[in-house]
């Protein structure tokens, strides 16, 4: 069965960003082969990783509705191959992408492909890592669920802050299966205020650690550049990597 790390959090934290910085760090580490997931609607974990993404499982399943199936093919084996053709594959990892419906809908039918996906693909892999969708919607439509562990991502401001609580205090309430929460504060210029480690401890939410503001992040996501082939001895792949440490140990 693979470990399963989700990260979520308020959108602009950089919660893609250090989902990359994680698959760098397994990679690093010999936890190969890995499954990155990403399940947010506006996908882009491929361009943190690298990767060209041809397809997509949304795409899959509205071409489906569209009628797209070569004659004499059921719909099942159709689904199944476009399925399998939406992996694009890496030398120490796969990435999949949910994609989204054509056009204005619910996300629920794609976020359902997902998860079954998911449970077809899992037990070929070490680890499986999920960026999630901004705020809480993966949450409450189970998307995040039976997960060892939750990373919630959050820059230093309030509200991000407090949407990290909120999403920890509903992955509690809903009772989805998450093994261990872990808060990561991302782009810190300074150490946490005693506010704010008085919230996390009523929450009882623990901080995993902080990454420091890093030009180099800033200069890599500007310019395009796959943010994991950032150097290993730069500032914040350094502070990622001893969080990674701390909470895979």
């Amino acid at each position: 069965m693979a470990f399963t790390i989700a990260l979520a959090g308020k959108g602009g934290t950089g919660k893609t960003t250090i989902a990359g910085l994680l698959i760098k760090y397994l990679v690093a580490n010999g936890k190969a082969p890995i499954l990155a997931v990403d399940a947010d609607c506006n996908a882009n974990l491929n361009e943190v990783l690298g990767l060209d993404v041809k397809d997509t499982l949304g795409q899959a399943r509205e071409d489906m509705k569209k009628g797209n199936v070569p004659s004499g093919m059921t719909k099942d084996v159709f689904m199944s191959m476009r399925l399998e053709e939406a992996v694009a594959e890496e030398d120490k990892f796969d990435l999949v992408v949910m994609g989204q419906p054509e056009g204005a809908g619910c996300y629920c039918a794609a976020n359902s492909l997902l998860t079954n996906f998911l449970e077809r693909l899992v037990d070929n892999y070490q680890y499986v890592v999920m960026d999630n969708e901004a705020g809480m919607e993966h949450i409450s439509r189970l998307t995040t669920h039976n997960v060892d562990i939750l990373l919630i991502v959050t820059d230093t401001s309030r509200r991000g802050l407090q949407a990290g609580l909120r999403i920890h205090q509903l992955a509690q309430e809903l009772k989805i299966g998450v093994g261990k929460s872990y808060l990561v504060m991302n782009r810190v210029k300074s150490e946490p205020a005693g506010e704010v480690m008085a919230l996390l401890d009523a929450d009882r939410l623990e901080l995993a650690g902080t990454i420091p503001d890093d030009e180099t992040v800033y200069k890599f996501d500007l310019q395009g550049k796959p943010t994991i082939d950032i150097e290993a001895g730069n500032a914040a792949v350094t502070a990622a990597f001893a969080i990674f440490d701390k909470i895979l140990a």
